[in-house]
């Protein structure tokens, strides 16, 4: 598992910090490892959702471990503020884990849900776009995401993450395009200062909206994904308010004053 960006270093401190009672500060996350059990990795809509549980499953042994060493019921044990509760009794974590700590290690395994359920995230974006009459420059006005993507595990590192693909969604309808010198398998446009992608000026008020919904069967957190859910939908929302406010209809990305220019309607 990595953090590609993401949030998965908060996500999964998280995770840690409200199953054993301790602050967020307290937890630390290492990543990255080949010497750590093997995960999922980051991509296609897996990382939150598989090394959240991942580390929900060991933390449930550690609670059993904890609770065991000092007697407790489990099934009442509360573990909060530092310290783990059961009936009048309170101990400190770091007590119950004395100097040499304990440790725990478990995993998820998915079995053949995959072939019992069809798992998917979805989302509808909508987009304002002006278009100039006389010159045909296109300006994205307002942009808005509805996603349903299960239990939302941090909504302001998921918000970032969807407004991120919004942008990159824009980029990709409208500037964004690879030149390559068949001649010599050359690169033309190999740098930023040549590939042009999307700057602050371009990007308007983006607005994201998470459904509140849960998927219990997908995982014990009961969440998904919001990896690609934030990009794809963009370019076509773009497209077609392209072709509502013109009447041109482009279907080749990126949507270039070359594509439709000489097809717009009499400004007069």
């Amino acid at each position: 598992m990595t953090d590609i960006g993401t949030g998965s270093y908060t996500i999964i401190a998280q995770t840690a910090a409200e199953m054993m009672g301790v602050p967020l500060d307290h937890v630390v996350v290492r990543l990255g490892d080949s010497a750590f059990p093997v995960s999922a990795g980051s991509g296609g809509q897996w990382g939150a959702n598989n090394s959240t549980s991942g580390v929900y499953a060991a933390c449930v042994k550690l609670r059993e471990a904890v609770t065991q060493k000092l007697g407790f019921n489990s099934a009442d044990a509360v573990f909060a503020d530092g310290e783990v509760r059961s009936g009048k009794r309170s101990v400190l974590l770091a007590e119950a884990a004395g100097e040499n700590g304990l440790a725990a290690e478990d995993a998820i395994e998915y079995g053949d849900l995959d072939k019992q359920y069809q798992q998917s995230t979805f989302a509808a974006h909508f987009v304002e776009v002006g278009v100039d009459v006389a010159t045909g420059e296109s300006r994205v006005r307002r942009m808005l995401a509805v996603c349903a993507a299960g239990r939302i595990l941090n909504p302001k590192s998921a918000r970032s993450q969807v407004i991120g693909a919004m942008t990159m969604g824009v980029g990709a309808a409208l500037m964004e395009e690879l030149a390559v010198d068949k001649r010599f398998g050359f690169f033309v446009n190999h740098d930023l200062a040549s590939y042009e992608v999307p700057v602050h000026a371009d990007i308007p008020h983006q607005e994201v909206i998470f459904l509140d919904e849960t998927d219990p069967i997908s995982s014990p957190m009961k969440a998904k994904g919001v990896g690609e859910l934030g990009l794809c939908g963009v370019g076509a929302a773009v497209a077609n308010a392209i072709h509502n406010a013109t009447g041109v209809r482009v279907r080749d990305y990126p949507i270039t004053l070359d594509k439709f220019l000489d097809r717009l309607p009499d400004a007069g």
